[in-house]
């Protein structure tokens, strides 16, 4: 059964924002934004919440976030639209102005313990929203690409929230920026292990363009019919966040209930079980039945760096180097697949969307994304993102790794988070509508119960070279 998050109480001793600038002066120029970088689906911040037992003196937090800031400069410039004009930000291309101005860092005290946090962290509620400061603006592009809230805890532990814009870089560049940063507060004195690479032109589209695959994930039109739209049917309910973590046994177990046997990684598991859950809970909430011949799309980001031909994103790449892989199958199926308790389907259609991931794949997705009305289709597509193989949970600024890290808020995305203090399993987040959750917690555990099934076996079976796979 799902605990309800408590409300955190009120923040105290709230000193002013302050503006923390790059440490010494930093090149001044426009950066451009790939294609990849300045999508309207990754016009948000990515908000981080990293709970530590023992807290950080400010100032030497502030001092070497302003060192990090000296490398990672475009952190500490503001978002424009290129070319300038009165344009809507959404139509045009986003640059970066690396002027130095700065990151937002502010600080607070509350009342709480991090044990108290700790006793119910894996569903966040509204009340978390007072851990990251909210900059007030008219427009996302106003918005400083970086906002840190330090909230000192009467235990003597702290919580760190970091905002930084997915515009600039995606899951594998802010966990090399925190790392940076967490480096520069333990060893001051020696250089970062990883130089951050600015430049994004390796994303630069062809001349002329050739969009050569299909890409049903993306489209210029959007289905608007409420009951085929499963947009629009979340959209509509009120949501609650389902939080259910999966041990290594119990990702084992998962594996075996892919009949016939495929070799398959944790994620491709715990992608097809979470897809068919899902979509068989969803069943339940809508008013009007989904159409069985309804397609129903998987997507999930993957990391690129590696699966592209000269030229590549150099060593320290931390721009938004993933594309959207997409697995595709109907209501009908899924809700079979779930029915039977079986993966196979699932996993099968993840494998072949990876598999399809390919450098001309890449560069046929940035080429189509050059036509700026193009967008993600989210009328009948669950995302997930990947976050439990970025080594967020190793960050230590010096007192001992995060005991907690996780998202701010939860939302119709899903993550994949690590859980602290055991490298092996995976904590999956998403909220589904508050009438079903029950019963889609109940599928998503089911597969944890079991029998009489060894769990000596290899708790890693088959999941080498899966680090830093995903987004």
């Amino acid at each position: 059964m799902m605990l309800k998050s408590p409300e955190l109480p009120d923040l105290v001793d709230v000193n002013p924002p302050v503006l923390i600038r790059p440490a010494n002066p930093t090149p001044k120029h426009s950066i451009y934004l790939s294609n990849l970088d300045d999508q309207s689906f990754l016009r948000f911040s990515i908000k981080y919440v990293f709970v530590f037992q023992k807290g950080v003196s400010l100032c030497k937090l502030k001092r070497s976030l302003a060192i990090a800031l000296e490398n990672y400069y475009p952190l500490a410039g503001r978002l424009r639209v290129s070319g300038g004009g009165p344009s809507s930000e959404f139509d045009r291309k986003l640059e970066v102005v690396c002027n130095g101005e700065g990151a937002v860092f502010t600080e607070g005290f509350m009342d709480f313990t991090a044990e108290e946090f700790l006793q119910t962290a894996d569903t966040p509620n509204r009340s978390w929203r007072k851990l990251l400061y909210r900059f007030e603006a008219s427009s996302f592009l106003d918005i400083p690409p970086l906002i840190v809230q330090v909230t000192n805890l009467s235990c003597g532990g702290m919580i760190l929230c970091t905002g930084i814009n997915h515009c600039l870089s995606d899951g594998v560049g802010t966990s090399q920026f925190l790392h940076a940063w967490a480096h520069l507060t333990t060893k001051p004195n020696l250089p970062l292990p990883i130089k951050p690479f600015h430049f994004r032109h390796v994303f630069k589209p062809r001349n002329p363009l050739h969009v050569t695959s299909p890409h049903p994930q993306y489209s210029k039109t959007t289905p608007s019919n409420t009951h085929n739209n499963l947009l629009n049917l979340l959209r509509s309910l009120p949501l609650r966040p389902v939080s259910v973590s999966f041990s290594a046994a119990q990702i084992l177990r998962l594996k075996r209930r892919c009949i016939p046997s495929l070799k398959c990684t944790t994620f491709e598991a715990l992608a097809a079980h979470t897809w068919q859950c899902w979509l068989h809970s969803l069943t339940l909430a809508t008013v009007v039945p989904l159409p069985p011949p309804l397609p129903v799309n998987l997507l999930f980001s993957v990391n690129v760096r590696r699966r592209l031909l000269l030229p590549e994103p150099p060593s320290g790449y931390y721009g938004n180097a993933f594309v959207l892989a997409c697995a595709q199958s109907s209501v009908k199926e899924l809700n079979a697949a779930a029915t039977s308790a079986n993966i196979h389907h699932g996993v099968t259609l993840v494998q072949q969307a990876k598999a399809a991931v390919t450098d001309e794949y890449v560069r046929s997705v940035v080429d189509m994304l050059d036509d700026r009305s193009v967008r993600t289709d989210m009328s009948a597509s669950l995302v997930i993102s990947q976050w439990s193989k970025l080594g967020l949970e190793d960050l230590d600024f010096g007192e001992g790794k995060a005991v907690h890290m996780g998202p701010l808020a939860s939302d119709i995305y899903c993550l994949f988070l690590p859980v602290a203090g055991d490298v092996n399993a995976v904590r999956v987040l998403v909220s589904v509508p508050e009438c079903v959750a029950h019963k889609f917690e109940v599928y998503m555990k089911d597969c944890c119960y079991s029998d009489d099934e060894d769990e000596d076996e290899d708790r890693n079976n088959n999941d080498n070279g899966e680090q830093n796979s995903f987004i």
